[in-house]
């Protein structure tokens, strides 16, 4: 029973965080200009959030059981040299995804 209670707690306590951090910048901050120097870092926020949803999944897939795979290895190195070379987002995802299943494929 007191597993119960601790868990609706967290529960509870997780959404009442997360609602406190979205009406911080929506409901009280959302009317003011933000300083120069916050939206410069948020610029970058972007950006860094889609290389650390894949990192782990390059470094350590689930596919196989957290072994290094080299056709997750080469479809990075690809996606970071088209993104680099072309500075075009989708050119770098479709190389990268289409190297990732021409590999799988053959290997």
């Amino acid at each position: 029973m007191s597993g119960t209670i601790d868990l609706w707690i967290i529960i509870l306590g997780l959404g009442i965080g997360s609602f406190g951090l979205r009406f911080m910048f929506t409901g009280l901050v959302g009317t003011r200009p933000m300083p120069d120097w916050v939206l410069r870092h948020l610029r970058y926020t972007a950006v860094a959030i889609l290389p650390a949803l894949v990192a782990p999944q390059v470094i350590w897939p689930a596919a196989t059981d957290g072994q290094t795979d080299p056709a997750r290895l080469a479809a990075a190195a690809v996606t970071i040299t088209v993104g680099l070379i072309t500075k075009n987002v989708l050119a770098a995802i479709f190389a990268g995804a289409s190297t990732l299943y021409g590999l799988l494929y053959l290997l």
